[in-house]
């Protein structure tokens, strides 16, 4: 098929390193985000996908919004087959969606209709949902609301983060996409109504929610902290001689244990909460690189005792 690639994260450069190994497909034009500021120098850089597409000498476009009817007409005028959609970071008018001859598909990370939305990943892992997946669904009007195609489940484990699940699933989703892909052309793709219960939204992650309250129940607190990591990052407020620094926790464990919320319970980083503790195992200090909670505590004792702030 003729088709176009719109993405821009590491997620979406996983399924398009592996349209362009499969080699089936021509790829018309590849869409992303336009360069942003980056870096400590906040020089504009490209997005990864934007990169790896110059690498391989494709067409690249980065229009800053997908309306402008300049670039719908561009659009338009690709004469596509299908075009898929993977973490682009716009939401597409219908003038785009009905443009390919086959039509628009999207490579979601969540198990339709949960987490539809704008950060289904982090969502599923803070919520304590053993499971989740990928599916490929058929792009319309409405937010994910598109009939699926393909699907995938995985499994959220008592120690994954955001990001561990963010990489099993970028991988397992390329695979599918490119599946998927061949069936289309093929004639052979069954679509799927999504059911009209179970919907849940996935709302955007914002800064607030990533300060750590430690009179939550530490079972509401763990997979909450781990769904945050590796970004934002829930933090907390360590007391120092110097006054208090912004520590991040990217990785901790429930443990039944009982204490005092916000309170250390021992010398190696176990907290109390409103109702059990949690022990925090990977953490990175304002302005410092991550640490494992052994190494940290090496340069920063924690007694027990310590209240976060």
């Amino acid at each position: 098929m003729r088709i176009a690639f719109l993405g821009t994260p590491d997620f979406a450069l996983a399924a398009l390193r592996r349209i362009v190994a499969g080699a089936e497909h021509e790829i018309a034009c590849v869409y992303s985000q336009p360069p942003s500021p980056r870096g400590r120098g906040h020089e504009l850089k490209p997005s990864p996908v934007h990169a790896f597409a110059l690498e391989q000498g494709l067409m690249v476009r980065t229009p800053a919004s997908m309306r402008d009817p300049d670039e719908i007409a561009a659009f338009q005028a690709l004469d596509l087959d299908a075009a898929c959609v993977v973490a682009f970071g716009q939401i597409l008018p219908a003038a785009v969606l009905d443009a390919p001859r086959l039509g628009s598909f999207n490579l979601h990370g969540s198990l339709l209709p949960r987490w539809r939305g704008a950060a289904p990943i982090q969502r599923a892992v803070m919520a304590g949902d053993p499971l989740t997946g990928v599916e490929v669904m058929r792009l319309t009007e409405g937010l994910d609301e598109g009939p699926v195609l393909a699907s995938e489940t995985l499994r959220i484990g008592p120690l994954d983060t955001a990001g561990t699940v963010h990489d099993r699933m970028a991988a397992v989703g390329a695979e599918l996409l490119a599946r998927t892909l061949t069936d289309i052309a093929a004639g052979t793709a069954v679509e799927t109504p999504q059911s009209e219960e179970g919907v849940t939204y996935a709302k955007k992650i914002r800064p607030k929610e990533a300060r750590i309250d430690w009179t939550k129940p530490g079972r509401e607190l763990d997979p909450k902290i781990r769904g945050l990591s590796p970004f934002p990052g829930a933090w907390f407020l360590l007391p120092t001689d110097k006054g208090p620094v912004r520590v991040k926790v990217l990785l901790c464990a429930f443990e039944d244990h009982d204490g005092p919320a916000g309170v250390t319970l021992d010398d190696a980083l176990l907290v109390g909460t409103g109702a059990g503790a949690v022990r925090l195992l990977r953490v990175q200090r304002e302005g410092k690189g991550p640490q494992d909670a052994e190494m940290f505590l090496r340069g920063t004792p924690v007694p027990a005792g310590t209240t976060f702030g």
